[in-house]
């Protein structure tokens, strides 16, 4: 009789610890080990701490982007002196439109940077609410299973035990359930913040990205201010007519100057292509193929090829190339293969690239605003060697596009139809 009364509470205690098991197997299915969940809250802080970081670099960015704008009119200050100079008043100036271009560009570098930054955001953002609801989702199941069950389930299940040894068990049980609970909450409150943060993180960059937005249309507008204002200069000093004999003996020795510079690179370039033939053999020949367009965005000749009036001199002067008028910082391609053997600045030609073709064929390409390729380098027909400007003696964006046959300037137009 006594065997059968411990029997029965046995069957009744270990039912008990199987139902105390099962309803915890069903309740924390779904969990992982308390060592995987205390690492991914540690793992949710040190994000939160380093997307904290973010945010104050971003903060700072902004700073910088608006304390940073160029100063028009202390550069057109500094510009009166050199007036009385045209070369130097042109070479200064075109240094100051660089370094305006050049900013634009790092601006606009970070623009497309801080627009895939916040597409990562807003993809870490989601991912974080999905998480969080789910989370929340399954702490209202928790809690609404422990109202269900009442406040005395776990203290009867341990007072329920069969033996001392199972009641340890069940209490270890209920401590590692506690801890799992306590965990959960932790982990739930960590995403919270992190998708606080997140929000803020993506708050801060879309404010930068307008504060960048800004800022290149401020520079922007700076540049053409400054090219404007060199349009005007220019025109004013040569159409001035006390300086119209000595403008036109400086343009005559500009143009002489510019002509030697250019029969200077074509001899250095003759003299590389002979030591390649004599190393290898190789010779550069030209194929006879036809250029392609060296200016796919221009409107329009805006100076044909030949004998012409100068605009503002107004003396019959030679002009040795087209003038293809297009926005400023569209592309300039290379019109062949090639080996570049200029890519220089000079008051004249402003930014300029001279490309070997062989067979004493070169292209040039002046007044550019930036250049993309260095002497020496290997171009292929198309590819984009410099960005249209106005720098050098130029009174609006274009490119000036010469073609030189055995040391001579020929029409362009043979070429290029």
């Amino acid at each position: 009789m006594q065997y059968r009364y411990h029997r029965g509470k046995t069957r009744r205690g270990t039912a008990l610890l199987v139902a105390v098991t099962m309803f915890a197997a069903v309740m924390f299915s779904g969990m992982r080990p308390l060592v995987s969940r205390a690492d991914e809250v540690s793992d949710l802080k040190k994000s939160i701490e380093q997307k904290q970081q973010e945010i104050k670099n971003a903060q700072n960015q902004k700073k910088e982007l608006q304390s940073g704008l160029t100063d028009v009119k202390s550069m057109i200050s500094d510009l009166e002196q050199a007036k009385q100079d045209l070369a130097a008043y042109v070479t200064q100036l075109d240094a100051n439109l660089d370094v305006v271009q050049g900013r634009i560009e790092e601006i606009k570098g970070m623009i497309t940077q801080k627009e895939a930054e916040i597409t990562e955001t807003k993809a870490e953002l989601d991912a974080a609410v999905a998480k969080e609801e789910a989370q929340y989702a399954n702490m209202k199941a928790r809690i609404r299973s422990m109202y269900e069950r009442g406040d005395n389930f776990y203290f009867e299940a341990i007072l329920n035990a069969a033996s001392f040894a199972d009641m340890i068990n069940r209490v270890d049980y209920v401590e590692k359930v506690s801890a799992s609970d306590r965990h959960m909450l932790e982990e739930f409150r960590a995403t919270r913040e992190y998708v606080e943060v997140c929000k803020a993180q993506l708050e801060s960059e879309q404010e930068l990205l307008e504060e960048a937005k800004r800022n290149v249309e401020a520079e922007e507008a700076s540049l053409e201010s400054l090219i404007t204002q060199k349009e005007a200069d220019i025109k004013a000093y040569e159409t001035d007519i006390n300086n119209r004999e000595q403008l036109v003996r400086e343009y005559e020795a500009e143009l002489a100057a510019q002509e030697a510079e250019i029969r200077e690179m074509e001899q250095i370039a003759k003299t590389l292509q002979k030591q390649l033939e004599e190393a290898n053999g190789k010779k550069n020949k030209y194929d006879g193929g036809m250029f392609t367009w060296p200016a796919p965005s221009y409107t329009r000749i805006s100076d044909e090829y030949g004998e012409r009036m100068h605009p503002t001199l107004n003396v019959k002067k030679f002009h040795n190339g087209l003038d293809m008028a297009a926005p400023g910082g569209s592309p300039i391609l290379a019109a062949y293969n090639g080996t570049v053997v200029a890519a220089a600045y000079s008051s004249t030609m402003g930014n300029y690239i001279m490309i070997d073709h062989g067979d004493n064929l070169y292209t040039i390409y002046m007044h550019a605003s930036k250049l993309y390729v260095s002497q020496g380098a290997e171009v292929t027909k198309g590819q984009k060697i410099a960005a249209v400007g106005t720098t050098g003696r130029s009174t609006g964006n274009h490119l000036h596009f010469g073609v030189r046959l055995n040391g001579s300037y020929v029409n362009p137009w043979k070429y290029l139809k």
